[in-house]
């Protein structure tokens, strides 16, 4: 019975989502059903605004052709107006003088006649007649004014709508998330010389799959990209996927925008388990609170171990929350909401566990005591630990512990053994976690020195475990490492590979280890006082 129950309820589980699924993608036929009728009508405004534009630039250039002719006319009729008028005004003359000189042939008189012939001949010679050229200043050919727009007709007969560029496709294996970047790269599908840039527009999401309509992010636009590949750095992983889409642009138009994607960012982000901790630590939301009050009514003997040197307030707050993810899928799950008192650090084991546990991948966070931390352990448990077991001192916890009270002391942890590290304590402490190939390694998060790295194979997920008694620590989580297998560790999106500069010796072998190198910003700060 409770097995199929069991089914039933998974049955019931698959046809919600696939309700859910259905729900949204009719949401997005619907809104794209509207945006059709919407983009419709703006694309034929626009072709009525282009064809009132081409109108009105045919008729400007008609008109100007026209003046032009109009003012070639003006002008040749204005000359050989001119022209004809001064022919005119010759032939007159040229009248009146030939009547003079016909008249001159019938005077008797020589001396009369010398003289008019004299005067003729001099007249003559004086006659505007004889001076005007005979040739029109001015043709009547206007051929130089005649069109032919039989290659225009052709052109505006081959009008058509914009050669929109296709949509691009991204490469989804070729983008990259991690350490606070993501490289995201496309191609198009045929060859296009006439494509100018590309717009590229992101959004965060905590919805894995197909983006929504509606989300409660925007699109965020980047323009003007000259190439196939863009690098979107010092983001904050706030959310568990991104969304990217992209097109490409012409001189004329932008395409469609690619299928769009969907990119886990998914960070190992872990809060503190108020329900293990220890009685003295009051967990509230994303906060730790050192309480001496904590846990009236307990045995007072217990209580009193519990007491010892702890009059001061403490208080451990998540200032804001953000990681970047693994370069491959890594995997971490969220502890039981709830655990049994009998689980419940007590005793001398001031100890908080992240409730977030570790089943593989690659990790990174820091650790940040205040001078007046006198005494904390910082490392890696199984959530079986014991209520009273203290870190460094089984065989499923490692640690380092640092002991700033009477006599100081540096030391590495496990199952009850120490090592003493014989360098100076660090303002900031790294721990990497390397699941998969069973690797801890401490650091000094300032100069990236190796501290110290434990070596074994995890057989069940572990959990970051704190250890601490009055002080300050802050905690910064880091994610998207990439450990090399060259020995080169490069943290993603940085230029050239970074390797730690000296070796460090234990256990009677050398190794030579990396360390996680460049930006730390944009990730998540706790404070534990």
């Amino acid at each position: 019975m409770d097995s199929q129950k069991d089914a039933l309820q998974r049955i019931i589980t698959t046809l919600a989502n696939k309700n859910e699924e259905l729900n949204h993608f009719i949401e997005a036929l619907n809104h794209t059903l509207g945006r059709v009728q919407v983009n419709s009508t703006q694309v034929v405004s626009d072709l009525e605004e282009e064809f009132d534009t081409l109108y009105s630039m045919l008729e400007e250039m008609k008109q100007s052709m026209t003046g032009t002719i109009k003012q070639e006319t003006v002008r040749k009729s204005h000359e050989l107006q001119n022209q004809l008028t001064q022919s005119t005004s010759a032939l007159e003359s040229a009248e009146e003088l030939l009547e003079f000189a016909n008249n001159a042939l019938h005077i008797t008189d020589e001396a009369e006649f010398t003289k008019a012939a004299k005067q003729i001949k001099d007249r003559v010679t004086m006659a505007p007649a004889f001076r005007l050229t005979m040739k029109p200043k001015a043709t009547d050919n206007m051929t130089h004014l005649m069109v032919d727009f039989s290659h225009e007709r052709q052109i505006l007969q081959g009008l058509n709508f914009l050669p929109v560029p296709r949509a691009p496709e991204i490469v989804l294996g070729d983008c990259l998330v991690m350490d606070n970047e993501v490289t995201v790269t496309w191609r198009m599908p045929m060859e296009d010389s006439k494509i100018d840039h590309y717009i590229l527009e992101y959004r965060k999401t905590n919805h894995e799959g197909l983006p929504r309509v509606k989300d409660e992010q925007c699109w965020e636009l980047l323009d003007d990209i000259k190439t196939t590949e863009h690098t979107l750095q010092g983001l904050r992983f706030d959310s568990k996927f991104m969304n990217f889409r992209v097109r490409a642009c012409n001189k004329a138009a932008a395409g469609d925008y690619s299928d769009p994607v969907t990119l886990e960012t998914r960070a190992f982000n872990f809060s503190f388990d108020s329900a293990s901790s220890h009685l003295n630590l009051k967990v509230e939301d994303r906060g730790v609170e050192w309480d001496p009050q904590g846990g009236k009514g307990l045995d007072s003997k217990v209580k009193g171990k519990e007491n010892k040197g702890s009059a001061h307030f403490t208080n451990l707050k998540n200032m804001s929350r953000s990681g970047t993810p693994s370069p491959k899928r890594t995997s971490v799950s969220r502890s039981p909401a709830t655990r049994g008192a009998r689980d419940r650090f007590t005793g001398e084991s001031y100890t908080v566990l992240g409730d977030t546990s570790i089943e593989s991948g690659q990790h990174y966070w820091e650790v940040k005591p205040q001078k007046d931390c006198k005494s904390y352990s910082v490392g890696l448990a199984y959530r079986n630990l014991g209520k009273f077991d203290q870190l460094g001192k089984t065989n499923n916890t490692w640690c380092i512990h640092v002991n700033n009270w009477l006599q100081n002391s540096f030391a590495a942890k496990h199952n009850n053994k120490a090592k003493n590290l014989d360098v100076p304590v660090p303002d900031s402490i790294g721990v990497y976690c390397d699941f998969d190939r069973g690797q801890l390694a401490f650091y000094n998060a300032e100069n990236k020195q190796l501290l110290h790295t434990f070596k074994m194979k995890f057989t069940q997920p572990v959990v970051p475990a704190f250890m601490m008694n009055k002080g300050l620590m802050g905690v910064e989580q880091h994610e998207g490492v990439v450990w090399r297998s060259d020995s080169h560790y490069r943290p993603a999106g940085s230029q050239r590979s970074k390797k730690l500069p000296e070796n460090r010796e234990w256990a009677g072998r050398v190794e030579q280890q990396y360390i996680p190198a460049g930006s730390l910003s944009g990730l998540r700060h706790l404070l534990l006082r």
